[in-house]
């Protein structure tokens, strides 16, 4: 199996593993109360973002210009994870 399609293998497997969380979560409290849009969209977010990322290490060389990127594409998520969990910027997203 080639590199690139371990790397893509394990990015979609640690997504599946992390909306795990809130569906064991679900199980024993009614507090997390995750519809299944709530899944598909977080799984869209999780892997789109898992995916990118791993698709700027391939293609930029440059140490910084890779740092810079990652950490780009990981405050666009927690932004948009966090609007739509709770919407701090009330835009037509938000989850509250």
């Amino acid at each position: 199996m080639n590199t690139v399609y371990k790397r893509q293998t394990v990015v979609i497997f640690t997504s599946a593993l992390v909306l795990l969380i809130p569906l064991i979560a679900m199980q024993f409290t009614p507090e997390v109360n995750w519809q299944p849009l709530d899944f598909l969209v977080a799984g869209v977010l999780l892997i789109g973002a898992g995916l990118l990322s791993e698709f700027i290490w391939r293609k930029l060389n440059t140490r910084m210009y890779r740092i810079a990127a990652l950490v780009t594409i990981l405050l666009v998520l927690l932004l948009t994870w966090i609007e739509l969990a709770v919407g701090i910027f009330d835009s037509p997203l938000a989850g509250s």
